[in-house]
């Protein structure tokens, strides 16, 4: 009988290490902020349909409304609802029917913003390999089905089409970014940065 008293608690500590092992094993909960119009019932479209992993990273608990992120670290951030971006001459890369915005400026950190679609979705994308980071297209790749619920209601034009009087589907020849073209390097995007809206060309 008193062998039996003796092994319940050693039977009660080894499995409270156990517990402890276990939820030391999971990745920590990403702090993010929402952005501005993240209650948008479109957001919500989106994020119940985030995939589990994005560009081989699994996805990893978010404390804000309509984000996302995988990695650990984080290596591909996601905010719905940022502000919406208007005319600009930066970069834009269509990706299986998704016109993004591209902001290399904190390279190898990327930011893509989408144009043409309301709310607007932001995504960062670490692409530094020696970090942890991820391929940019990939991500945008794998995101495009749950950004794709938004509906689109313009698109990214060429030089061609501005210089010929071609602008986009709504004839509005100023209501595109242009000079659309992949980027050299690796996409990617800043984890660390809140979301914000790509500068639009005076």
């Amino acid at each position: 009988m008193s062998s039996r008293k003796r092994l319940l608690p050693l039977v009660s500590a080894l499995g409270a290490v156990a517990l402890a092992l276990v939820v030391t094993g999971c990745a920590p909960t990403v702090t993010a902020t929402s952005a501005p119009d993240a209650n948008d019932p479109a957001c919500a479209d989106v994020t119940v349909r985030l995939p589990d992993t994005v560009a081989g990273k699994p996805q990893r608990d978010t404390d804000a409304q309509a984000t996302g992120a995988w990695g650990t670290p984080a290596a591909v951030l996601l905010h719905c609802g940022v502000a919406v971006p208007g005319p600009t001459t930066d970069t834009c890369v269509s990706l299986n029917g998704i016109d993004w915005i591209a902001d290399d400026s904190d390279k190898p950190n990327y930011r893509y913003t989408t144009y043409g679609r309301t709310p607007a979705v932001e995504v960062f994308v670490n692409s530094d390999a020696d970090t942890g980071g991820v391929s940019g297209t990939t991500a945008l790749i794998d995101l495009g089905p749950a950004v794709s619920t938004i509906p689109a209601t313009k698109a990214c034009t060429g030089p061609e089409d501005v210089l010929g009087g071609v602008g986009s589907d709504n004839g509005d020849p100023t209501a595109t970014p242009v000079n659309p073209a992949e980027p050299s390097t690796e996409p990617s995007a800043d984890p660390t940065t809140q979301p914000s809206n790509p500068t639009p060309a005076p």
